[in-house]
């Protein structure tokens, strides 16, 4: 079921419904330059489970839609809390990657009432002044490709050259993050402006502050590479736990020989360990 909810006075979110009785819905946040669609097999399992889920399409990407400012995590918060509002969401499970993790820590610790628990999916402890050596080398790093001459099939082909245990929905829901053009070529949904400001809001804004201030169960879901020898992966957790040292309820689940991507390669075991966490959340005193 497709959601379209206004979250200011012109701008509309778009969120991928999936309907539930179970007493915990789950607020799904995909990174920058993705979208909703590519939680959908997660998604699929968690409404199995009896949960309702939404999965969102923060401002300019998927199918929101796409205002010249407002591409910063303060801003994808706002947006969030104007459309739990406006959804009647007032306790979710907030599950976020790579930047929604970001975007999913700052909104638990600004609005603890809202967030039941809070998983981060290869994401939401990235500090990138520390990461890179530069600005210029991070920015180097996360500049979007060029799309000239991509199509829908080449593309296609190149995800599943590169992601070969990817499923043929992945496949399609990442290729759906781009925009389909009249003559079938590809461009991006933002500007590159838009996407160099969520850079700025990156770069600017890394969520170690807003940790002490969460107290909410949290999952920690980091990708270890695949080839990764185990001095690599030590430091890999190392620098997770030692960054995420503030979050006093968290712990650790980690992928090995996976990808960032973890919800879309591993849908089954994100959406069994997302589960996990949800049953460990306390019911609210005198909830029934």
């Amino acid at each position: 079921m497709d959601l379209s909810v206004p979250v200011t006075d012109d701008v509309k979110l778009h969120f991928r419904h999936r309907p539930g009785t179970a007493s915990l819905p789950f607020l799904l946040v995909h990174g920058m330059a993705s979208s909703a669609r590519l939680w959908d097999e997660v998604a699929d399992h968690l409404a199995a489970a009896g949960h309702a889920v939404y999965a969102v399409d923060l401002r300019g990407h998927g199918d929101s839609d796409t205002p010249e400012t407002g591409y910063d995590t303060p801003t994808a918060v706002a947006d969030l809390v104007a459309a739990a509002a406006a959804l009647g969401l007032d306790r979710v499970v907030v599950a976020g990657h790579s930047w929604g993790g970001n975007v999913s820590v700052r909104l638990t610790a600004e609005h603890p009432e809202l967030v039941a628990a809070l998983a981060l999916v290869d994401g939401g402890w990235l500090e990138p002044a520390k990461a890179f050596a530069s600005w210029d080398a991070f920015v180097g790093a996360l500049r979007p490709a060029s799309l000239e001459g991509a199509t829908v099939q080449s593309v296609s082909e190149y995800f599943r050259a590169i992601h070969p245990d990817w499923s043929p929905a992945a496949i399609e829901a990442a290729v759906d993050t781009m925009l389909v053009n009249p003559d079938g070529s590809l461009s991006r949904r933002m500007s590159t402006e838009q996407h160099m400001s969520i850079l700025h809001s990156i770069w600017n804004e890394p969520p170690r502050p807003w940790y002490a201030a969460i107290t909410v169960p949290t999952l920690l879901m980091p990708a270890i590479p695949k080839g990764a020898d185990g001095k690599w992966a030590d430091r890999i957790r190392s620098r997770i736990r030692e960054t995420t040292a503030d979050l006093r309820h968290a712990t650790m689940r980690e992928y090995l020989d996976s990808e960032h991507d973890l919800h879309a390669q591993r849908p089954r075991r994100v959406a069994d360990d997302l589960l996990d966490l949800a049953r460990g959340v306390q019911p609210v005193r005198g909830a029934r």
